[in-house]
């Protein structure tokens, strides 16, 4: 018998049907002899709906108070889907956030998670409960209601695996698995049977929608086995099947990882990116810090950062940030930041892309950098900044070029091959 966390999205929930045959599926799990926690996101669309009635109000809502509301939509998910439960026969209960005090600072709207009270949690699962919890959110120290941002619901799920010490953290999409890249863009594009958590890590942070990006950085913390399956399959489906099929998330030092891994795994895309410029900055210690502390401070996430060589004491700074945070951080930048550090302006770019290659393989192979840019080079794109780790290379182009970027460098990496 395994201790299980099972999570699904707001597709696999998305209408009365989906919901029964979610609680087969998890009903057919239980069964088995498993302990069953389950993490229902809100149905799909309803997010956004909540987010838009608070908007109609105010362009601008309290963060306090948009999390009041856009949290009630995963209340309604548990509800509907322990209801669901019961009329399988099982025994069920459903938990919000606060109740099972999922404990969090108090950065509204991206809260993240401090601590989990497991107990009632561990309690119902000995009494042979399926206990059905509210992702995406949770409570501060005061007592306020917050969420995690978008995704959270998969951050809710891999940290109440990490807390229970589960044995494996499932997570039910509308896709069967990770794949080389967007299959929606790439009809060649495979699946993976296995990924390690540095590569989801980087996979996801390069723009991957399969798995949001904390929840990838918790399960590689507390070492939690992630595997990533469709909810869409025959929720009768043997259990023995189920539990092989997808794809784990697993360790490099994995036994069951191959000897030799394929270079690149896979080609990942971000269209929800600006480019900002601060031009003609003062060439001395300190400016980064001036520039980027003001927006950290209002939590809005910098990714590519690239610094000119400094010429006649100036130099210029580019960084890109998510576009939803764009407007804001261009306001700090010209009413805070410019008049601060004397910079001659400040510009940005809405029209940008990041297309990034991951692989555990760059470690220990020459020239992936060079047929990259070769690759693109050779389709008239042209790259405006570059970013790298031990195994992603990020490049930023224009947007109108992004689907042609991922179908050519998932070709020459021969990513299409099995």
């Amino acid at each position: 018998m395994a201790l299980i966390v099972q999570k699904f999205g707001g597709t696999s929930v998305g209408s009365v049907e989906r919901i029964r045959n979610v609680a087969r599926r998890v009903a057919k799990w239980h069964r088995a002899g498993h302990q069953l926690v389950v993490v229902p996101s809100a149905m799909a669309g309803e997010t956004n709906r909540l987010i838009a009635l608070a908007k109609e109000l105010q362009p601008q809502p309290d963060p306090r108070e948009l999390d009041v509301v856009a949290s009630t939509g995963e209340q309604v998910s548990i509800g509907l889907l322990s209801i669901a439960l019961k009329e399988q026969g099982v025994k069920a209960k459903s938990y919000t956030g606060w109740q099972v005090r999922v404990l969090t600072d108090s950065a509204f709207n991206r809260s993240r998670i401090i601590s989990i009270d497991d107990a009632s949690i561990k309690k119902d699962l000995t009494d042979g409960c399926v206990v059905v919890v509210a992702g995406f959110q949770g409570v501060d120290a005061q007592g306020n209601v917050t969420t995690l941002g978008r995704g959270g619901s998969d951050t809710s799920a891999v940290a109440l695996a990490a807390a229970l010490k589960a044995d494996e953290c499932h997570i039910y999409t509308d896709v069967d698995g990770v794949y080389t890249t967007d299959p929606r863009l790439v009809p060649e594009a495979r699946r993976l049977r296995t990924v390690t958590f540095e590569e989801m890590l980087e996979m996801a942070g390069a723009g991957s929608k399969v798995l949001q990006i904390r929840s990838v950085e918790f399960a590689g913390k507390y070492k939690v086995p992630t595997r990533v399956l469709s909810s869409l399959t025959d929720p009768e489906m043997p259990v023995a099947e189920e539990a092989q099929s997808g794809t784990l998330i697993t360790f490099e030092e994995d036994p069951h990882m191959a000897m030799e891994k394929a270079v690149i795994s896979g080609v990942a895309f971000n269209r929800d990116e600006a480019k900002i410029t601060v031009h003609d900055v003062p060439d001395r210690p300190g400016i980064a810090y001036a520039i980027l502390g003001p927006i950290a401070d209002a939590h809005i996430d910098v990714d590519v950062i690239v610094q000119n060589v400094g010429h006649d004491g100036m130099t210029d700074m580019t960084f890109t940030v998510n576009r939803n945070d764009y407007p804001k951080a261009m306001k700090i930048l010209k009413e805070q930041v410019k008049p601060h550090i004397k910079c001659r302006d400040v510009t940005g770019d809405e029209r940008i892309a990041k297309v990034s290659i991951v692989g555990m393989g760059m470690r220990s192979h020459a020239g992936i950098a060079a047929q990259m840019f070769r690759t693109l080079a050779e389709e008239g794109i042209n790259i405006q900044m570059i970013s790298t780790s031990e195994i992603k290379i990020t490049v930023v182009i224009e947007e109108k070029y992004t689907e042609l970027a991922v179908r050519v460098l998932h070709k020459a990496f021969e990513l299409d091959q099995a």
